[in-house]
């Protein structure tokens, strides 16, 4: 398994509960940006640095995540394919991505999108403190949780002894 962060525009304090998680369950943690990030490069973490090119991180994640993977990203369009590879997404403010649920989220981002062009937008807070740092790092601990406990039972099932 390996946790694989849009790092571009990854908050801080969220980076560093990845990091420590990654640390605690030894988990391998690939920050992908087009930058380098202020993260400490140890263990089993990470960083790998694309091209400035506009979606070159978001390429080299859809290149390399797998079904057993967890792609930590806020961008929705990356989601939306992720997700449709069977691929677990959260974003950095909690929200578990499904094939229920992002396509609702790719329409209403268009939608704003539109509102936008149009200099309709209402003008919105994009703050992310406590209360969003919270709610990511529980939604973040459960599926990490789920997913090294369902890939402990697949592996017993598979060796030899199970």
């Amino acid at each position: 398994m390996i946790i694989w962060v849009d790092g571009d525009s990854c908050p801080r304090p969220v980076r560093e509960i990845l990091c420590r998680a990654a640390r605690r369950e030894r988990v391998e943690l690939v920050f992908v940006a087009n930058r380098t990030l202020p993260v400490q490069t140890r263990d089993s973490i990470r960083q790998i640095i694309t091209s400035a090119e506009s979606g070159s991180a978001d390429n080299y994640i859809l290149s390399h995540a797998v079904k057993q993977d967890l792609v930590i990203t806020r961008d929705i369009p990356l989601a939306a394919q992720l997700v449709e590879r069977n691929i677990p997404v959260l974003n950095d403010r909690g929200k578990v991505y499904t094939k229920e649920n992002v396509r609702e989220r790719l329409a209403e981002r268009d939608f704003n999108l539109m509102l936008k062009d149009a200099g309709l937008e209402e003008e919105r807070s994009r703050n992310f403190g406590p209360k969003e740092t919270k709610a990511f790092a529980n939604a973040f601990d459960r599926t990490l949780q789920q997913m090294l406990l369902e890939e402990r039972f697949s592996k017993s099932r598979n060796s030899p002894d199970g």
